[in-house]
């Protein structure tokens, strides 16, 4: 991933994504620093705060990586999954109902969440709500569309 831009954020763009991040995912950050990076080679902008890639835009709508997912545990929009669900869900693949132990039954279709691992509560992957919390729990078919997961460019990403 190439940079194209790199800035440091205004108190007020500081300010919408603390209190998204507050709103949506009972996350408060803690830092000094904002950054915003833009890439030549691919669609994602990346707050680095404090200099680790911790937040990105998804649709201009701030949420944490999901290195910032596990250096901030969201306590809201959190879907877990089960063991069997790791290794494809830590590949990038959509989430399947069979999959789910838990869905937060705040999640509303369309809603950014974190997918996280049932044994040890670690973020693997942050994806798109397909269908409602209450409804993530089942035997079949697809309820999470993977948008950014462990060992995908921005996981990797480093300043």
């Amino acid at each position: 991933m190439n940079v194209k831009s790199r800035h440091h954020l205004r108190s007020d763009e500081v300010d919408a994504i603390t209190t998204a991040l507050s709103e949506h995912l009972g996350v408060e950050l803690d830092a000094d620093s904002y950054e915003k990076v833009e890439f030549d080679d691919s669609d994602w902008d990346v707050v680095l705060v404090d200099g680790d890639p911790l937040v990105l835009y998804v649709d201009e709508e701030p949420f944490l990586t999901v290195e910032g997912a596990n250096d901030y545990p969201p306590q809201k929009h959190v879907v877990t999954v089960d063991a069997g669900a790791i290794s494809f869900v830590s590949d990038g693949a959509d989430v399947m109902r069979p999959g789910i132990t838990e869905a937060d039954e705040d999640i509303s279709e369309g809603d950014l969440v974190a997918i996280a691992e049932e044994s040890h509560g670690k973020v693997l992957a942050i994806g798109r709500a397909m269908t409602d919390g209450s409804d993530m729990v089942g035997d079949s078919g697809k309820v999470v569309s993977s948008i950014h997961h462990v060992g995908d460019d921005l996981f990797e990403f480093s300043v």
